[in-house]
């Protein structure tokens, strides 16, 4: 049994569970999964033994348990300070920035645009907030480049924190064909191969469940 052990939600839906998964995987983390059925009548007693009110992910590490997930991809930037935000601390500065404003804005994109992973890319049409909201994104990611540190070609250089927590966007943009400039296309194709990201499509295309509402 690994140290570490996430409790994440289904693999086709869960935005916030694909975040701290990618980043355990990404730095070659080992640890346990406890798969959470979302939306079912089981889910309350799955999640009663955890103290995040019944939300995922969580991760369980020696006798700490963290919930959410910008505060779990934060715990790992603690834990490993050589990688998972950029050294400079103007950069740092700017990545929790980034990080904090995936985390708490873009309603419009949420609702519109739900992480599904089985869907089979097509466009939907949008409302002028969700579009500002993808307009937004997108003059976020251009702006981290101005603090690139490594010589990697993710937002802030290296992979970091800040790519785990934009991943679900990614998801959303491919499967509903958002219109995108040329650098956003880019960086998306580069996370879209990354081999944490087909890893964790892969098995949430393999799911049968179905939540009804997360479906467009």
């Amino acid at each position: 049994m690994s140290d570490f052990t996430l409790v994440i939600g289904n693999k086709n839906y869960s935005s916030w569970s694909l975040r701290a998964w990618l980043w355990m995987k990404h730095i070659g983390l080992d640890f346990d999964e406890v798969p959470v059925a979302l939306d079912t009548e089981a889910m309350a007693g799955q999640l009663e033994p955890y103290f995040s009110n019944e939300k995922v992910p969580v991760l369980l590490h020696n006798d700490l348990e963290i919930w959410d997930s910008l505060a779990i991809l934060e715990y790992f930037a603690d834990l490993f300070p050589e990688q998972g935000l950029p050294g400079a601390s103007g950069a740092r500065a700017v990545a929790r920035s980034i990080c904090t404003e995936m985390h708490s804005s873009f309603v419009a994109l949420r609702n519109e645009l739900p992480m599904n992973c089985r869907r089979e890319p097509s466009p939907l049409l949008l409302s002028d907030a969700c579009i500002a909201d993808i307009d937004r994104i997108q003059a976020l990611w251009h702006y981290a480049g101005k603090f690139s540190e490594g010589d990697d070609d993710w937002l802030f250089g290296n992979f970091s924190i800040v790519d785990a927590m934009y991943a679900p966007v990614v998801l959303r943009f491919h499967r509903y064909q958002v219109v995108l400039n040329e650098c956003a296309y880019g960086y998306v194709n580069r996370l879209l191969d990354h081999p944490a990201m087909i890893e964790w499509v892969a098995a949430a295309r393999a799911e049968t469940a179905i939540i009804l509402q997360e479906e467009r």
